[in-house]
């Protein structure tokens, strides 16, 4: 995959009413910004490209030390030195268990692993620190990444990258910091670097099935994960324990787990929807969760073209994890995980296939994060995925106020901040109570 599109340093495009010569010429340039950084580049940054790049991760976790895994597996010369998580033992299961594969790779003594909610200061301190990966609960990277930028850290974070208006702010705040002190932010939305979705994308760009006319997309799969409360535990901790289960840290699954979906549809209408209205509800939630279990949005884009969207976690039901964009002259199915895309011509024919591996996507953003930084030419992609993120956002709102949610409410006008004021460790925190359209106020 080392011919991998990669994605533009100023982010999304803007809307457009439809894919015309405009939309394309966009899309041309981006890859031809790509073709450039293959190219040989000047004496210093082939002099950049000798150093050996370090690395840290802030949250251990499974997601934290896959990505510890993708960025070791498929880059040279890097070696990770800095861990941080709320938990020490989930420092020490990272540099154990990653050591393993890497250990030349792995240089982390013990006075360099950070616990406690302010760990993750203690790395962005470091001046001997190159790149800072986020794989955090969803709540902490508009905060997190924007001081990592602040710090002169190059910076991998982890999708969403944020779930509430105020989240989305600071992404943009971020994004354009790190564009003027030319740092790089790459994001964990690796179908953009998935070879059959780039090349399903590319040929809805090119017109292949005619004029975009609406979409559906659906991430319906099982109950996710629940963490009971330990003996001893105060409220802050058992909801940083729980985090899926509260909507300040996670955005609940919409914005957690179907933002991939979400994602991939602004990536082919060419940036976020102007307006969403939606219904869901909740089946086999805990009674401590503040999660809703399932999801129906409808998304308007530019030019009256609606994504049917649709997200569910429960048990027992039939699943579904696939985007269908429908044209004047066709439609394109594009798989998740490892299915295949393909194009179906206005008879119901297959006309077209691309195959694609996810886990050689999950490699490819952290290949093109470290080569990027090698060449002096740092990808910045925050603001496209805080998009996205606040398109998830849009609908979850929409659907727990039963109101119609504009793109521009939200991004001018509303002051929804979900963010504890005040986080102590050991301190008292009543969980949200359950969102109810018609009592839920839109702010």
């Amino acid at each position: 995959m080392t011919d991998q599109p990669r994605q533009s340093a100023t982010g999304e495009s803007a809307p457009q009413k439809r894919w015309g010569e405009t939309s394309r010429r966009n899309f041309a340039a981006t890859c031809a910004a790509t073709t450039g950084m293959a190219m040989v580049h000047s004496s210093a940054a082939a002099a950049q490209d000798q150093r050996e790049l370090r690395l840290a991760l802030v949250g251990c976790g499974g997601r934290g030390r896959g990505a510890l895994e993708d960025t070791l597996s498929i880059n040279e010369n890097v070696k990770v030195v800095a861990l941080a998580d709320l938990y020490q033992k989930n420092c020490d299961a990272a540099r154990k268990l990653v050591g393993r594969k890497y250990s030349d790779k792995m240089d982390v003594a013990d006075d360099r692993m950070y616990s406690g909610l302010d760990g993750y200061k203690s790395i962005l301190d470091d001046h001997t620190v190159d790149v800072v990966m986020f794989a955090t609960s969803p709540g902490f990277r508009p905060p997190y990444v924007l001081e990592a930028v602040q710090a002169g850290k190059h910076v991998f974070a982890e999708k969403p990258t944020c779930i509430d208006a105020a989240g989305y702010r600071k992404n943009v705040e971020a994004h354009d910091l790190a564009v003027k002190s030319n740092t790089a932010i790459v994001t964990g939305t690796q179908y953009r670097r998935q070879t059959n979705y780039v090349a399903a994308v590319n040929r809805i760009h090119e017109g292949a099935i005619g004029d975009i006319i609406s979409a559906q997309a659906r991430y319906c799969t099982g109950q996710i994960w629940y963490r009971d409360r330990a003996e001893g535990m105060s409220d802050t901790e058992y909801q940083l324990f729980n985090w899926m289960h509260h909507v300040w840290l996670s955005g609940d699954h919409i914005a957690e787990q179907a933002v991939h979906n979400i994602d991939t549809i602004n990536w082919i209408m060419g940036g976020p929807p102007e307006q969403a209205y939606g219904v869901g509800g909740r089946h086999q939630r805990s009674e401590t969760s503040e999660l809703w279990d399932s999801f129906g949005i409808d998304y308007v884009y530019p030019g009256d073209r609606v994504c049917s969207f649709m997200c569910r976690q429960l048990g027992k039901t039939a699943y579904d994890n696939s985007n269908m964009i429908y044209g004047s002259e066709g439609r394109m199915l594009i798989g998740s995980i490892n299915k295949p895309a393909i194009q179906y011509n206005r008879s119901g024919e297959e006309v077209w296939r691309s195959e694609g591996k996810i886990s050689l996507a999950y490699q490819q953003e952290h290949k093109d994060l470290i080569d990027s930084i090698r060449a002096g030419q740092p990808i910045v992609e925050l603001k496209q995925t805080a998009a996205s993120s606040l398109t998830a956002v849009m609908g979850r709102v929409a659907a727990y106020t039963g109101e119609n949610v504009t793109w521009d409410f939200l991004t001018t006008e509303s002051k929804l901040d979900l963010f504890p004021e005040s986080l102590q460790w050991d301190g008292a925190m009543e969980a949200a109570p359950v969102a109810v359209p018609g009592k839920t106020q839109l702010i």
